[in-house]
């Protein structure tokens, strides 16, 4: 279920564009979620982690970029850019997570979607 009015191949272009740069940048752990079945506000989750708040904060630079640069949509809001433990970047169709380290192990989002299907970065789902 795609909740914006973007093409679902196009959509997954934009949330491969930002795995791929929290993947090549300073990101870990990146990981896609199919939340699309069971979220009405967005399809996916971006899930990635920064080594501090510095790291964090290149990634929400970089992944941004990522997304601009293929066509993507700017985010329709921010969170988190007072103290970048965890950054919320919400694009509508997709939503990517950037914690460090220790907020990824507390919040457990991994842990929290798990029955959610887990997507690699660069195939089409099906």
């Amino acid at each position: 279920m795609s909740v914006g009015t973007a093409d679902t191949t196009v959509v997954w272009d934009w949330v491969n564009a930002a795995a791929t740069a929290a993947e090549e940048g300073p990101g870990a752990d990146t990981i896609i979620i199919d939340v699309g079945d069971v979220l009405v506000i967005t399809d996916h989750f971006v899930i990635t982690s920064g080594a501090n708040t510095r790291a964090v904060r290149a990634l929400a630079d970089r992944i941004e970029e990522a997304v601009d640069d293929c066509g993507g949509p700017k985010p329709i809001c921010i969170e988190g850019l007072s103290d970048y433990e965890w950054v919320l970047m919400d694009y509508g169709d997709f939503v990517v997570h950037i914690f460090t380290a220790s907020a990824r192990d507390y919040y457990s989002l991994d842990q929290l979607w798990k029955d959610c299907p887990t997507l690699a970065a660069n195939p089409l789902p099906s």
